[in-house]
């Protein structure tokens, strides 16, 4: 251990002399309390510290002592359901040991030492190993299988491998290498800030399936891909976040709660154990790792939270599984970066943040992908991170958000003004936008129908055509447009009002299948086409406007997954009353 001493006190930045066989990124324990701190700055032999907690009552004089080691999560059985603050300290425990509030410089390991799991080997003694080889598994949750990788730096065969109930830090293998026998547990470690190595990126060519539908037919994400969704206050960004981390189609979901309201933790923390899994059966938080670091929560672990659930994340995708990472938000990141900027005295770049907070957040995002894991099989693993920003105001120009644009492919954009009219979620079908179509068409026309693409095509038409009516209406009235321009006015409306608009906290409204999603947006369309056909035929806009199906189709998306087959009945109704419409007309007519 090196010992340092400290000589200035700014809030969570310490700095301590003495300190000339520091590291970057060393931690360090900051006075007789123990205080958890970072290295992220040395000149000579002083060492610039963010203290990832309180430092009231912290002065010049008290020692500073480094572990030589960087700032590291523990992986290893027992993640899945835990929840954890921004350094990965088990929030559960903190609360049974002192109650409501984090006592200061107090240690309680990530994962329990006194558990023991049921290990099920699938190599055997003789067999050649690799860095990122599956050794076994263990069964964690009901629906998560923990596999043991063996760790990046052993490559070699096995000598020993045995089977039973062991805890985290008992030797379940021994590997025989070119420098000498090397024994594995279940524990590893892995540093924070550097990016689990893998042996190839994929281009993402699935989408990840949220069952919002504006999300998934309008704007959709790729598995290994990456998001945002930026927008103001009151418009919706956590309920977004906490519908992705429900219903997305990913086998573990990782979210981060950075710097968010306490409230709303802990709704993520009430309704996850209550929901219900609708592939499993089981709780979400079968499949859920929390990390919790809320706004009465020191800043500078802001700054580390979102580095601790991507590792996490990433040791998942490891193992082959697809990984959905939520970090709700990345402008409380970013406003960490630039306190703890701020009081370095570091130069600042535009509105105050640091220069490189555009490398930051790009180093962030690209720690995403579909990827060929770390071993001999091969196996595809894929984390798709979604970051929340909330820009002062909904101001789309702020640094944070222009910066996540560069380096995101999907841009769900939302807007005060749909929020205000209750239409949720409130994301803009005219400013948003995903850049992963040409990736995920074929596989939409394999797996929903081969009209998908087009679908999705005809109805961006139709709203980008009704922003065009709507400005030609205020400045020379309704009365100006044509019967067409008046029926695309309907279509769009029913577009919005019976498709776009998803309530998330209906029972059936609030996830719809992508099967689903084609057939309700395939109802509108049909109508709409229809209505064209007997426009030409001279049939009165009021009678159109009136028809009777129209309110089937309203309620069509409160059909439930298991009676898809109503809306086929809608779909024959639609075409039925259209005949009849037509017959009436012509015997009047006669």
């Amino acid at each position: 251990m090196r010992k340092g001493v400290i000589v200035k006190v700014a809030g969570p930045l310490v700095v301590a002399d003495q300190m000339q066989d520091a590291r970057m990124f060393d931690v360090v324990r900051v006075s007789e309390k123990g205080l958890i701190g970072e290295i992220i700055e040395i000149h000579s032999q002083r060492a610039f510290i963010q203290v990832y907690e309180d430092t009231l009552g912290i002065g010049p004089g008290e020692p500073v002592e480094s572990t030589g080691l960087p700032l590291s999560v523990e992986l290893a059985p027992g993640l899945i359901e835990s929840i954890y603050d921004g350094i990965q300290r088990p929030l559960d425990i903190i609360y049974e040991r002192t109650g409501d509030y984090i006592t200061r410089g107090i240690t309680v390991p990530p994962i329990d030492r006194g558990r023991k799991w049921a290990f099920k080997p699938h190599k055997k003694e003789g067999d050649r190993v690799e860095g990122g080889d599956i050794i076994g598994s263990v069964q964690e949750t009901v629906v998560v299988e923990h596999r043991i990788m063996v760790p990046i730096s052993i490559k070699g065969t096995i000598r020993e491998i045995r089977e039973g109930e062991f805890t985290v830090e008992e030797i379940i293998c021994r590997v025989e290498t070119p420098d000498g026998m090397r024994d594995i547990s279940m524990l590893q470690k892995w540093p924070v800030r550097k990016p689990r190595p893998y042996k190839k990126k994929l281009p993402p060519e699935e989408p990840l399936v949220t069952g919002q539908r504006v999300i998934d037919m309008l704007f959709p994400v790729a598995k290994g891909g990456t998001a945002c969704v930026p927008g103001p206050f009151g418009s919706g960004k956590t309920v977004i976040q906490h519908q992705l981390a429900k219903w997305a189609d990913a086998e573990i979901i990782v979210y981060v709660g950075c710097g968010e309201r306490g409230n709303e933790m802990t709704d993520v923390l009430i309704e996850l154990p209550q929901l219900k899994d609708p592939k499993t059966g089981e709780t979400l938080m079968r499949r859920t790792v929390l990390i919790a670091n809320t706004s009465n929560m020191p800043v500078a672990a802001r700054e580390a939270s979102v580095y601790t659930g991507i590792t996490l994340a990433e040791y998942f995708r490891d193992m082959g599984y697809s990984v959905a990472l939520q970090a709700d938000s990345t402008s409380r990141w970013a406003e960490a970066m630039r306190e703890i900027s701020g009081r370095l005295e570091e130069m600042p770049g535009e509105e105050g943040y640091p220069a490189y907070l555009g490398t930051r957040i790009a180093e962030f995002y690209e720690r995403s992908g579909k990827v060929i894991c770390m071993g001999s099989d091969n196996r595809v693993g894929a984390l798709t991170t979604i970051g929340s920003i909330s820009p002062p105001g909904g101001d789309l120009s702020d640094p944070v958000v222009q910066s996540t644009l560069r380096v995101v492919k999907v841009f769900w954009s939302l807007e005060d003004r749909l929020a205000f009219q209750r239409h949720f979620p409130a994301i803009s079908w005219l400013n948003s936008y995903s850049l992963y179509h040409d990736n995920l068409e074929e596989h939409m026309k394999k797996h929903v129908t081969e009209e998908f693409p087009e679908q999705r095509k005809e109805a961006m038409r139709l709203l980008q055509q009704e922003a065009e009516l709507l400005e030609i209406a205020r400045l020379v009235g309704m009365d100006s447009l044509s019967i067409s321009d008046r029926l695309v006015l309907e279509t769009t409306r029913s577009i919005r009002e019976d498709f776009l608009h998803q309530n998330a906290f209906h029972e059936i409204d609030t996830y719809t299948s992508s099967e689903k999603n084609y057939l309700l947006l395939n109802l509108i369309l049909q109508l709409h086409h229809l209505c064209e056909g007997m426009l030409e035929k001279v049939i009165p806009f009021q009678k159109i406007q009136g028809l009777r199906v129209r309110e089937e189709i309203a309620r069509a998306k409160y059909i439930p997954e298991d009676q898809l087959d109503q809306l086929r009945e809608i779909e024959a109704h639609i075409r039925s009353e259209a005949e009849e419409v037509l017959r009436e007309e012509g015997e009047s007519n006669a």
